[in-house]
């Protein structure tokens, strides 16, 4: 199946025959689903935290940052905005020219309030020689969506979410990327002013990252008090996928070669594998807020991070404990009900377990990374859900899936999926060391049968692509995970353009 070409290809991208063989053996058998045993919600697997502790899980945090560890926030960066600006590049093939959808009319109606406004305006006068209103007023709505979208232009529907200007200041203007570089040194500065942040990109778009903190780093840094340590990676080439076609056979193009794919987010594990961190927050690179929004956020971010930091201590002490063998019954007892009350994890047949094998469970459940994921109240966003499910060994705990992972032609599972109280908006906070303060080998605890499969086309041939286990879905589901309730102010993503003239980006 496999020709020596192929293999000197395969070869170069770092990736094993054996990798190949597995993934063309998930084609043709597919992906289980998992086994939902309920939805998370605030009765059972949410922490819902009370005004009166959240002083106490602040503190914690603070305590943590003066401890002089090092905390990263990570930002996975690399997306084109082109979905961003799907409902213009339609209105650019329209055969109309003014605008006539709710989208349409409802970005030139808010098009001066734009954080990008003034740039584009600028761009028209001098290209165009007519500025907005005066194109808009002529009826050439579509030279100024072209303006903005290609190139001669501003060329937004080919630059990163990163890059794009989406907040407006009364003597600045800011990119999701400055917004990000404001918020990390509002709850992630360290007791030394040192604020560490990484973002994941695409090759293309790197020299304009750097660039832009070239021109910006300084400012932020004399605004906040902080010292910035920016580093960028891409995804590696070792962690594309093989595409296949309909007969689950290797897919070539049309001079025989293979094809791969980006293996999705999921591929980031790798890239935050190679982070050198004691604590790291994840968050997208769109859900940003301006300062005037960003109290809730600040907030919470520390509240998620003391309850991280508190449940480390705990499981930090059990492992120290079980590693000395000088434990009593009743400390074990402490132990379990942890492992089932806070950590939310359970074992139906714990019961019938003998003393030296309970201590194995315990050490091996308490021996992996840890992570608190914010969970919003549902708002009615596509996307993923934190539910409690089956792990392959018969255990259940908290797990974020996505509606690809549900089986929605089951009717208990959809309306599972569909009651579920609370919306997973990437908001984590991740300890990846052990109690000896050795750094947890991330893709160790990888569920691979957690994969997606979808069909895409290439050079008018439909193709079968492979999405590795996604970073907080299956690239997590061996890690120990609690969901906190973050308010719904805490979630500001920018999806659509016109979402930036909501309130909040306002």
């Amino acid at each position: 199946m496999l020709t020596n070409d192929d293999l000197q290809q395969i070869q170069a991208k770092g990736i094993s025959k054996q990798q190949i063989e597995e993934q063309l053996a998930s084609f043709a058998k597919g992906f289980p689903f998992p086994e939902i045993k309920e939805s998370a919600s605030a009765e059972k697997g949410i922490t819902v935290i009370p005004h009166d502790k959240q002083i106490n899980c602040i503190n914690a945090w603070e305590k943590y940052l003066r401890k002089g560890r090092k905390i990263v926030k990570f930002v996975p960066a690399s997306g084109a905005a082109s979905r961003m600006f799907k409902d213009l590049y339609a209105f650019l093939e329209a055969d109309y020219s003014a605008p006539v959808t709710a989208f349409e009319k409802q970005f030139f109606k808010g098009i001066d309030k734009f954080a990008f406004y003034e740039k584009l305006n600028m761009f028209c006068r001098i290209y165009h020689e007519k500025d907005i209103p005066e194109l808009t007023e002529a009826g050439q709505y579509k030279t100024v969506v072209s303006a903005l979208l290609e190139e001669p232009g501003l060329n937004y529907g080919q630059l990163p979410k990163g890059l794009l200007l989406f907040h407006s200041y009364p003597q600045s203007f800011r990119t999701a990327m400055e917004e990000h570089l404001a918020e990390g040194a509002m709850y992630a500065k360290s007791s030394l002013g040192d604020v560490n942040l990484h973002f994941t990109v695409s090759p293309e778009h790197k020299l304009l990252f750097e660039k832009l903190v070239e021109e910006k780093k300084s400012e932020y840094e004399d605004k906040f008090s902080v010292e910035y340590h920016i580093s960028f990676s891409q995804q590696k080439p070792s962690t594309d996928t093989i595409a296949a076609g309909m007969d689950n056979s290797p897919f070539r193009d049309n001079k025989g070669r293979l094809v791969f794919r980006p293996g999705g987010h999921g591929a980031l594990i790798e890239n935050l594998n190679d982070i050198d961190a004691d604590i790291v927050f994840i968050k997208n690179i769109d859900n940003v807020a301006p300062d005037s929004f960003k109290y809730a956020t600040v907030i919470y971010k520390k509240i998620i991070g003391g309850i991280l930091v508190e449940l480390q201590i705990r499981i930090h002490d059990y492992l120290r404990l079980i590693d000395s063998g000088k434990y009593t019954h009743k400390q074990i007892e402490e132990m379990i009900h942890f492992l089932h009350n806070d950590l939310y994890t359970r074992n139906p047949d714990i019961k019938y377990m003998e003393d030296a094998e309970l201590i194995l469970y315990l050490k091996s459940k308490f021996m992996r990374p840890i992570r608190v994921c914010g969970m919003v109240k549902n708002v009615g966003e596509p996307g993923g859900g934190p539910f409690i499910t089956v792990n392959p060994d018969g255990t259940s705990s908290p797990q974020i899936l996505e509606s690809s992972q549900i089986d929605l032609s089951d009717p208990v599972k959809k309306e599972l999926f569909e009651k579920g109280t609370h919306f997973n908006p990437v908001d984590l906070v991740c300890a990846v060391k052990d109690h000896n303060g050795n750094k947890y080998n991330l893709p160790d605890y990888v569920d691979k049968e957690t994969g997606f499969i979808s069909i895409k086309s290439k050079d008018g041939k439909e193709l079968k692509a492979l999405e590795l286990p996604g970073l907080w879905n299956g690239a997590m589901s061996n890690w120990n995970t609690v969901f906190v309730e973050v308010p719904i102010e805490t979630f500001n993503p920018v999806k659509t353009v016109n979402d930036l003239l909501r309130p909040e980006h306002q």
